[in-house]
C-alpha cells in the first residue's frame, strides 16, 4: 500500500475549505506532472499523493474521461489534451498586472512603505509595476524607470539568480531575500526577495523601499510573503533555498 490506513492524503493535509475532498484529490494527481517529469506510473502518482492505488485509479478514470490526462502504450500517464485548451483560454486572458498589482497594494497597505516589482532587462532592471508609500517621505522611482543590476536589494536580488559570485550572493540564494542601507542610495534602504518562474528560474525581484530610519527587520517575512504568493499565481512553485 502506498500509504498507510488513516494517513491523511497530499490533498486532504491541503484542502479547500468548504470544498470537494474528490476534487482536491484528483488535483493533486495533476500537480505530480512536471517538464522535468512530463509521464509517471501508477504506483509512482499513489506514493506522491499518498493515496490508495484503487483511489488513484479511480480519480484517473474521471480525469481520462475529461482530457485531463491521457494513458501512454506504456502504461504511464501524462497530461491530456483538455489541458492545452485551459492554458489557452488562460494565456489569452492573462495579465501580469492583475497578478502583481494586487500583491503590491497589500504589501504597502502591511508596511505602509514603497512596493516594486524589477525584470532584469540586458545590464539592468527596469521598474514594471510599483505602489508607492502613503508617507510623503518616500523613495521616489517610477515605473518604466532603468536601475542598476549591481546596487539596491532589487539588483542585488537578480545578481544573486543570474549567476553572481561572491559571499553576498550565496547568502542571498541560500536565505532567499535581501535587507540592505545605503547599497543604492544614502539615507535609503530596501528589502527584496526573487520571484520565480518555470523550473525554477529567476522571474523578477519584488522589493520594499523605505528611508533608512524606517526600515524594520519584520518587513522582511512580508516581502517573502509576497513573492511566494505572485510565484504561485504565476503557477509555478518556489524553489528551496540553496544549501
Amino acid at each position: 500500500m502506498p500509504r498507510k490506513p488513516n494517513q491523511p492524503s497530499v490533498a486532504d493535509l491541503n484542502a479547500a475549505e468548504g470544498g470537494v475532498a474528490a476534487v482536491d484529490r484528483a488535483l493533486s494527481l495533476l500537480d505530480v506532472f512536471t517538464v522535468g517529469e512530463p509521464e509517471v506510473g501508477l504506483m509512482e502518482l499513489a506514493e506522491r499523493t499518498q493515496m490508495y492505488k484503487s483511489t488513484v485509479l479511480r480519480l484517473l478514470a474521471s480525469l481520462e474521461h475529461a482530457g485531463l490526462v491521457v494513458r501512454t502504450g506504456d502504461g504511464l500517464y501524462r497530461l491530456g489534451p483538455a489541458v492545452a485548451r485551459l492554458h489557452h483560454v488562460y494565456a489569452s486572458t492573462f495579465s501580469l498586472a492583475d497578478v502583481v498589482m494586487p500583491v503590491l497594494r497589500k504589501l504597502v497597505k502591511q508596511t505602509a512603505e514603497s512596493a516594486a516589482y524589477y525584470v532584469p532587462q540586458g545590464d539592468r532592471r527596469v521598474c514594471l509595476f510599483r505602489v508607492d508609500s502613503p508617507q510623503p517621505v518616500r523613495d521616489h522611482q517610477n515605473v518604466g524607470d532603468l536601475l542598476p543590476l549591481d546596487r539596491g536589494a532589487g539588483g542585488r536580488i537578480l545578481s544573486a539568480y543570474l549567476g553572481a559570485k561572491g559571499s553576498m550572493y550565496k547568502q542571498i540564494r541560500r536565505e532567499q531575500a535581501v535587507v540592505l542601507s545605503g547599497d543604492r542610495a544614502p539615507q535609503l534602504a530596501g528589502i527584496g526577495a526573487p520571484v520565480f518562474g518555470a523550473d525554477g528560474r529567476i522571474e523578477a525581484a519584488l522589493v520594499c523601499t523605505m528611508p533608512s530610519e524606517r526600515m524594520k527587520l519584520e518587513f522582511a517575512p512580508l516581502v517573502k510573503r509576497a513573492a511566494r504568493e505572485i510565484t504561485s499565481l504565476l503557477g509555478h512553485p518556489y524553489p528551496d533555498a540553496e544549501a
